[in-house]
């Protein structure tokens, strides 16, 4: 059997469950779906002088029950990617969240090889590659593939280990928490700028950091000093295919 045979069983036999429900419950069941809320956290990166350059999308439950991303699986970071990506691109009117501005969304490795799909929207969206991904040829290959395709890479909290280190060549945009700037210092800051990459300093929280930032020659600027992120409610966009 071909792929294309077995994508075509497949097919018909998802047609036949679904025409198999009743339209009555299909009907309750888009109704209860429809009301529920599809939250998406946003976070503004602004330039040096002031103007929202970027946003960073994250997940929100609407339970606000989640539990720390630091403890989750690898399947909950997926989990999460995918609500995230289908709040966002999964629904119309896309610029009410991006506003003709670039979408930085964290992606764990089965988005970089390829095992999940991205909305083909390099325009908007900024691939950040999850800290706990291990670089490895696997990965490279998919980066590069993306960048091949238009999407810009972003390398979240770099503190210069043997994994970011890997990524720099092919990142556009580099993280750094502006709170470990005192023991880091400029060695890490010229290391992340290296390729040629914008630096992004993260949480920025006092007028202080924001200062030490800037002087250490960053130009985009991201967090609650500037803006608490907010939180979004796409559940009334009409669904778009990705």
């Amino acid at each position: 059997m071909t792929p294309d045979d077995a994508d075509g069983r497949l097919a018909h036999l998802a047609a036949a469950v679904e025409d198999a429900i009743p339209l009555a419950l299909r009907q309750e069941w888009a109704q209860r779906i429809s009301h529920e809320p599809v939250l998406v956290a946003r976070q503004g990166i602004f330039s040096e002088h002031g103007r929202p350059f970027a946003y960073q999308l994250s997940f929100r439950s609407p339970d606000q029950l989640t539990a720390s991303a630091m403890s989750w699986s690898s399947h909950q970071h997926e989990r999460a990617t995918a609500h995230v990506l289908g709040a966002t691109f999964g629904r119309a009117d896309l610029e009410h969240v991006a506003n003709g501005r670039l979408l930085f969304v964290r992606c764990p490795r089965a988005y970089l090889v390829g095992d999940l799909p991205i909305p083909r929207r390099p325009d908007r969206l900024v691939i950040e590659v999850n800290d706990a991904v291990t670089v490895d040829s696997a990965v490279l290959s998919g980066i590069r593939r993306l960048r091949e395709e238009g999407f810009r890479v972003a390398v979240p909290a770099f503190v210069s280990n043997p994994n970011q280190r890997r990524l720099l060549p092919h990142a556009d945009f580099v993280k750094i928490d502006v709170r470990d700037l005192d023991v880091e210092g400029p060695p890490v800051v010229h290391l992340a700028r290296s390729y040629g990459a914008l630096l992004v300093a993260e949480y920025v929280e006092t007028p202080d950091t924001l200062r030490h930032a800037r002087d250490l020659g960053f130009t985009l600027f991201q967090g609650n000093l500037l803006e608490r992120a907010g939180v979004l409610d796409r559940a009334s966009a009409r669904r778009v295919s990705l």
